[in-house]
């Protein structure tokens, strides 16, 4: 299959013109991941933005000082990452991969710039990982709460 059949599959890309879609094409990296193997981790540099085709992989929140937080499981069509499109220095947090994956994945600043010259292209893709952005934070605000619950109520004073 070929890599512009591949972005079409995924919920970020999946509407995009040909044009786009061969740009996009250019820029992809086909990678591949063994179950149990790290996508990347938290605090490490934040080079690329995954595209999952196939797999699944754990996002994990450690907070400095406490457990490590499930922030969700991303499946095929799903992103990952997305902390080197939008110019952060680190991952925030880790992806690990819970079955054998198969993913795209994207330089960061190359496709910012490709978003600078499909302007148009630009404000599809970040709305879109907008949407991802607020879904994960809603999800990992309410296991904080959870959390902080739990320990309250099993800790008293």
């Amino acid at each position: 299959m070929l890599i512009k059949e591949k972005l079409l599959r995924t919920d970020l890309f999946h509407d995009l013109a040909p044009d786009q879609l061969e740009a996009l094409a250019r820029l992809a990296i086909p990678r591949s991941f063994k179950q149990g193997s790290m996508v990347f981790e938290q605090e490490q540099y934040a080079e690329f933005l995954y595209i999952l085709l196939s797999g699944e992989v754990s996002i994990r929140f450690k907070p400095h000082d406490g457990e490590d937080i499930l922030v969700t499981r991303v499946t095929a069509g799903g992103v990952c990452g997305w902390s080197a499109v939008l110019g952060r220095a680190i991952y925030t947090s880790a992806a690990e991969c819970t079955q054998s994956c198969e993913t795209l994945c994207f330089r960061g600043r190359e496709l910012q710039n490709l978003c600078e010259s499909y302007p148009e292209t630009g404000v599809v893709i970040l709305e879109r990982l907008a949407a991802v952005i607020a879904e994960r934070l809603t999800y990992t605000n309410e296991k904080i709460l959870q959390m902080l619950s739990q320990n309250m109520i099993g800790n008293p004073g």
